[in-house]
């Protein structure tokens, strides 16, 4: 099998020529913690401000918001990260979005979004969620939601860093290896292979060792 990718060590392809520009583009994996929590928290105290939304109703939304990061998470990177467009322009955006890291996979700096890219999607969901749901659904909705981003963005980190050898992280991990490594159009779930398995994307290999470990 043609290897996948172009290094796989700790390192990094130069995506601009101007030095600030690029300095943008490498994130440390605490910033999402740094920059998110806050807002979970936010939205987690104005929940608990609104008298009219029972906390029954709040505890819900905040898990529905939860949930539907996963398939967000899903579509994001199975229809856009893995979108190829045919000019040289969309080629190049191509790659610093997402091609990069599947030539450098393990660039410890290029696994969690740049600010620069997840702040206005988040401004853009929040937008979003503000008008189909209003004012009160919005804030545990949300909330939930942002846990989810914290989280898709820590357990990628660790699948590339961390040993995760045991329990559900370990399949965790294996996932998405096996989406680097073996086949780049499969597992395109990272904090959770469940979309995979109802989209029927999950790695052969892996759908092989479900259905055993079933049997």
């Amino acid at each position: 099998m043609a290897k996948l990718y172009v290094s796989n060590k700790d390192e990094s392809a130069r995506l601009f020529k101007s030095d600030i520009l690029e300095l943008f583009t490498h994130v440390h994996w605490s910033v999402p913690i740094i920059i998110y929590l806050p807002v979970v928290a936010y939205a987690v105290y104005t929940t608990s401000q609104i008298p009219s939304l029972p906390s029954s109703t709040a505890v819900e939304l905040f898990i529905g918001g939860l949930a539907f990061w996963t398939i967000t998470e899903y579509t994001l990177h199975r229809w856009v990260f893995h979108y190829e467009p045919k000019s040289a322009l969309g080629k190049y955006l191509h790659f610093m979005m997402h091609g990069v890291h599947h030539d450098y996979p393990n660039d410890s700096k290029r696994l969690v979004m740049p600010p620069s890219v997840s702040i206005p999607l988040a401004s853009l969901f929040f937008g979003l969620y503000w008008l189909v749901l209003g004012p009160v659904y919005t804030w545990p909705f949300f909330g939930g939601f942002m846990l989810g981003y914290i989280f898709y963005d820590e357990i990628h980190y660790a699948t590339h860093h961390a040993p995760m050898k045991f329990g559900w992280w370990q399949k965790v991990k294996h996932h998405h290896v096996l989406h680097h490594y073996h086949d780049p159009e499969k597992g395109f779930g990272v904090s959770s292979p469940l979309w995979d398995v109802v989209f029927g994307t999950l790695d052969p290999t892996e759908a092989k060792q479900t259905m055993e470990a079933r049997q």
